[in-house]
């Protein structure tokens, strides 16, 4: 089955597309369809997962990856954004890998596809899609999320489609791919965007699974706000120049949003609290930045970690101009002043923090490397589109101002990596990383773990998957309840 459908051409009076956009880096769509990239044909579910090393007692709980997986390449693949998301999930207890299950998200056209009932559910602008991008859990569900309108899906812990969630009716609009959660008062907060919209909405979920508040923010020319950053004080937004491009929706572009050289890069501050809740908006020079690392406030200044695409970026050709770096904005709203510092020169992506640390001051930060790494010196060649995701994956030292990398062997591939801490009250460092690592010996997958503290160490265990997972997207840690 192909991707989400889209009309060949649009009239500006015409509705737009059915298919979202889950903004993502990502490769042509020829080398999506083979190798690490290519999508798997089935779903397996398998029990007793074999392990090398010991697993630590103390994860228990899922560990979960989405990513696109169209059904058939009867016909090419117009793009990897626009693949049905499959997730794919291991069940750790007590030192064991119990499962391991891959499922489709069931979105009408796939459960159509699959010769299954759709499970029905609400709709956002008539946007249902097979939800691609992340997987998490919040408040007793877990949720496949895409962006730009459609509603997540809902599935259960085995990881069967639920359905479409709307939080119980409370949800006004659309949602997005990336969520923040704030540990001191269990609230989920997103930064949702929507084609027909001229706002974007900051939308909070409270501990009970239902919408505890939306703010609009007016935003001109329909931005692609893929994430955003948290602090205690501020939601950030990122306000950057690629938007909605009504040239390229009437060519019948599958992803309608372009660099707009005129509309000015900008970080925006909104109050978390407060009876008037107004943006306050710096510029900042021309750039792309497809996901933060974090954000937390010092003193009066607000810091924010990005992984930033210098200059201009075409997300039809997914290039940039400039370099990929790991970059730090300090805004002083006394000074109405942005302020850049280098925090790494080397290409990377999917940033990720430990969790508990979300919008407080970080000091530890993983990334996915982009290109290959020399590990005498850590260094890398090549760039995005040359080398794709590499074997290896970074560990930061923000307050040392160290790096170290583990390598897997050359041919293998590994993604994002997820932090999972030893214990609720264990020190920012003292844990675990995750990550799916494709072992092309075997030509299927494996969960790795590694611990966090020996980074550049052998991993405390392997857990042997059956089948290969495709790279994909984002994933979580879903602890036991």
């Amino acid at each position: 089955m192909p991707a989400e459908p889209v009309p060949a051409a649009h009239t500006p009076t015409a509705p737009m597309p059915a298919a979202p956009i889950p903004a993502e880096p990502l490769l042509d769509s020829g080398r999506f369809a083979r190798g690490p990239f290519a999508p798997v044909t089935e779903e397996v579910t398998a029990f007793d997962l074999p392990v090398t090393g010991r697993l630590p007692a103390g994860l228990d709980g899922r560990y979960l990856r989405n990513g696109p997986n169209p059904l058939g390449l009867d016909e090419p693949v117009q793009h990897w954004f626009l693949g049905p998301g499959m997730v794919h999930g291991v069940r750790l207890r007590d030192g064991r890998a119990e499962w391991y299950r891959n499922r489709w998200v069931r979105s009408r056209q796939v459960a159509g596809a699959l010769g299954e009932q759709w499970p029905g559910g609400p709709v956002h602008a008539g946007m249902d899609f097979a939800a691609n991008t992340h997987v998490v859990a919040h408040a007793g569900r877990i949720l496949a999320t895409v962006e730009a309108g459609p509603l997540p899906y809902e599935l259960t812990d085995e990881l069967d489609t639920v359905g479409p969630c709307d939080f119980g009716g409370t949800l006004p609009g659309g949602y997005a791919a990336h969520t923040k959660l704030d540990r001191r008062t269990g609230d989920l907060h997103a930064v949702a965007y929507f084609w027909g919209w001229d706002h974007v909405q900051h939308v909070v979920i409270g501990p009970d699974g239902r919408v505890g508040g939306t703010t609009d923010v007016p935003v001109p020319d329909g931005p692609m706000m893929h994430d955003f950053a948290l602090t205690e004080r501020y939601v950030v937004l990122l306000d950057l120049p690629v938007t909605f491009s009504m040239p390229a929706a009437v060519s019948g572009s599958p992803l309608p949003y372009a660099w707009n050289a005129g509309h000015q890069a900008r970080l925006g501050l909104l109050p978390r609290e407060g009876a008037v809740r107004e943006v306050r908006w710096f510029e900042v020079d021309p750039c792309w930045v497809f996901h933060t690392l974090n954000a937390y406030d010092d003193g009066d200044r607000v810091v924010v970690d990005v992984c930033r695409y210098e200059g201009s970026y075409d997300l039809s050709a997914l290039t940039g101009r400039g370099p990929l770096t790991l970059d730090r904005w300090t805004v002083d709203p006394a000074a109405g002043t942005v302020a850049l510092q280098r925090l790494d020169d080397r290409p990377q992506e999917f940033p990720r923090v430990d969790e508990r640390v979300v919008s407080r001051p970080h000091r530890y930060g993983y990334g996915a490397v982009i290109g290959e790494v020399n590990p005498s010196t850590v260094r890398m060649s090549g760039t995005f589109q040359d080398g794709a995701f590499a074997s290896a994956l970074l560990k930061h030292d923000l307050a040392a101002g160290a790096v170290e990398a583990h390598r897997f062997p050359r041919d293998a591939t590994v993604g994002e990596a997820v932090f999972v801490p030893s214990a609720p009250d264990a020190a920012e460092d003292d844990g675990y990383v995750l990550a799916f690592v494709h072992d092309p010996d075997r030509g299927a997958t494996d969960l790795v773990v590694l611990a966090a503290q020996d980074f550049a160490g052998e991993p405390v265990a392997r857990v042997h998957l059956p089948a290969r997972v495709p790279l994909g997207f984002h994933g979580s840690w879903a602890a036991d309840r």
